[in-house]
């Protein structure tokens, strides 16, 4: 399996990128114990449309273009569901023994993702009401994805 995070916005050099690539790589290496292939970061830029709406539809089909064929697709919502990371790994679990080739994360640019990318998910995902820089959701949707290859690998991280 496969796994996509596919964000609106570039991260800048300096803490925020090395956090993120740490646990990419980190989710890389304890995720092949359960097949895990490989852990891709995909960059769009902003539109740069004078218009909100149209803001909105540039970056969903941007974003929309790179999802993997069959690929699970999660956005990040900050109404979506909110799963503790047991269940979060647990459904990352379901995903692969149903054959996914893939789970495409999607991170949407200030203006919201459009309705019919929306209708696309299999899954809303929000960690809490409080809204969050996209800089930090990418850290933390990073780090939940490697401690759920803790979870289903039986490594020791999250104990903490």
């Amino acid at each position: 399996m496969r796994v996509v995070v596919a964000a609106i916005g570039r991260l800048k050099r300096g803490s925020e990128t090395e956090l993120s690539e740490r646990y990419r790589k980190r989710a890389m290496q304890t995720g092949r114990q359960f097949g895990l292939r490989d852990v891709e970061i995909i960059e769009i830029r902003e539109s740069r449309a004078a218009e909100a709406g149209k803001r909105m539809i540039e970056e969903s089909i941007a974003l929309a273009n790179v999802i993997p064929q069959n690929a699970a697709v999660v956005l990040l919502d900050s109404r979506g569901e909110n799963l503790d990371s047991t269940g979060f790994a647990a459904q990352i679990a379901k995903w692969r023994d149903n054959r996914k080739p893939a789970v495409a994360f999607l991170i949407g640019g200030a203006d919201g993702l459009a309705t019919s990318l929306q209708e696309k998910a299999d899954l809303h995902l929000s960690f809490g009401w409080a809204t969050w820089p996209h800089q930090l959701v990418r850290v933390m949707l990073l780090e939940q994805i490697y401690r759920a290859t803790t979870i289903l690998s039986g490594h020791p991280y999250p104990r903490g």
